[in-house]
């Protein structure tokens, strides 16, 4: 028998993405990372350190949440599903170069971006954004203990941190626009797991 046409589909299956550990990892350094920039906004823009003020605590408390940035992943460590993901983010094969190659090109054909659990694009943010964190938190130590370095040496530290903080502050929002446009990435994110359907045309070389 043949169904009507007005019957529902079936809800498509679901796949499991990430753990609890992976995403408490995720949100905690989303966290901490929304803070330095929000801080940052407060001491370097003139109209919101007059509307905040209290610009002794916003310095502790950006430094504070600075600090604490590499930690989440520190303690992710101890999760071996985290450390597999860590494997896979570093690990770029021939079909992340097509996948660039298209970006490049704007082609948004899905067949055209191949990608394994984590595309191209998502390896690269995620290495610079982990190497844009160690020189923020290098450059941050230079500037606070100011008693440890040659002035030079602070100043140069100076300039860098206040550049990258504003590069930063550009990809974040990048990335946080490719985040709104994809639902059901943002549904694995919090919940741990996607549709079969988006895995497949998205991920296409993922084995869960």
């Amino acid at each position: 028998m043949s169904l009507r046409a007005d019957t529902p589909a079936p809800p498509s299956a679901r796949v499991h993405r990430f753990t609890r550990a992976e995403r408490w990892v995720h949100r905690a350094t989303a966290a901490l990372m929304g803070v330095c920039v929000v801080t940052a906004a407060v001491l370097y823009i003139p109209q919101l350190a007059v509307l905040v003020g209290r610009r002794e605590l916003v310095v502790r408390v950006h430094e504070c949440a600075g600090l604490a940035l590499p930690v989440p992943v520190l303690l992710g460590l101890a999760s071996r599903a985290f450390r597999a993901d860590l494997r896979f983010l570093n690990r770029f094969g021939p079909h992340d170069r097509v996948w660039l190659r298209a970006a490049l090109r704007r082609d948004r054909r899905h067949g055209s971006r191949p990608a394994g659990k984590f595309n191209a694009g998502q390896k690269v943010y995620a290495a610079w954004i982990a190497g844009a964190t160690l020189v923020m938190l290098g450059t941050g130590l230079m500037m606070w203990f100011t008693r440890l370095t040659p002035l030079m040496w602070r100043t140069s530290a100076t300039f860098v941190h206040d550049w990258l903080a504003l590069t930063i502050g550009v990809v974040l929002a990048g990335h946080i626009g490719m985040a709104l446009g994809d639902p059901e990435a943002r549904r694995g994110l919090r919940t741990g797991t996607v549709s079969e359907q988006w895995a497949n045309r998205e991920h296409p070389l993922w084995r869960p």
